[in-house]
């Protein structure tokens, strides 16, 4: 061990003696009630001190979050389950915080956090498909490489044509277009996952798309309808010899 650590080790446990020091000499000074009551009185201090600062710590997050989904224009639907996460985790910290000054041993403690965590973890391995779209949503919002009203068409490669129309919701899952494809007088949505959406490549119209175009089969029927029938072969006869 150094002169430093050495030096900083015993300046430490002076400092601890001291502390305690102190504390004896004004547990001397206080009554007789006072005394009997300091085991209840200090941990009961200590635990509403912890969800003073727990609660103080919630409003002031769910204000930045507030600002910060006004100012980026993020809806309720995220803002939400947002404030949720935020609340259940500062309450499960508070509630470790107070079991352990109430006593309870850190090393249950920390058994009960990796059974949790563990489980939390397959939770989330099972979940990943819905928590993914949850996370492009929020990719959506903020990013914004399109909006609602927006012509869009979602397709594998640049060359291929894809699912397209306009959009009408966002929501955490899918993203709903109205299909531009649909036969006339009939309307039909699409839903897109969300996490499509980042895995396939996006064209987005300004204005209206074009329509779509025919099939080619369609248009040699339709010319060929159009067209005129030949007349039938004459056949030489008796009557009609040349």
């Amino acid at each position: 061990m150094s002169f430093f650590s050495a030096f900083s080790f015993d300046a430490t446990e002076r400092n601890a003696r001291t502390a305690v020091s102190r504390m004896q000499v004004l547990k001397t000074r206080l009554p007789d009630w006072v005394q009997d009551w300091l085991e209840v009185i200090i941990p009961g201090t200590q635990i509403l001190l912890i969800l003073f600062v727990a609660w103080l710590l919630q409003r002031v997050l769910r204000r930045i979050v507030r600002r910060a989904s006004a100012h980026y224009q993020v809806p309720d639907e995220l803002v939400v389950p947002m404030n949720g996460l935020i609340r259940w985790f500062i309450v499960a910290s508070a509630l470790l915080l107070v079991l352990e000054r109430m006593g309870v041993s850190a090393t249950v403690l920390w058994t009960a956090f990796t059974g949790f965590a563990t489980v939390g973890a397959v939770a989330f391995f099972a979940a990943w498909s819905v928590l993914s779209n949850l996370f492009c949503a929020l990719l959506i919002f903020t990013v914004r490489p399109f909006r609602i009203g927006d012509y869009i068409e979602v397709l594998d490669t640049a060359e291929k044509p894809g699912a397209k129309g306009r959009v009408v919701d966002i929501n955490l899952l899918y993203t709903t277009l109205e299909d531009h494809g649909a036969a006339t007088g009939q309307v039909a949505w699409l839903q897109i996952p969300n996490a499509l959406v980042f895995q396939r490549v996006v064209r987005r119209f300004q204005g209206v798309p074009p329509p779509p175009a025919p099939p080619a089969h369609a248009s040699v029927a339709d010319a060929t309808e159009s067209a005129p029938a030949a007349p039938p072969p004459v056949t030489p006869g008796p009557f009609n010899t040349p």
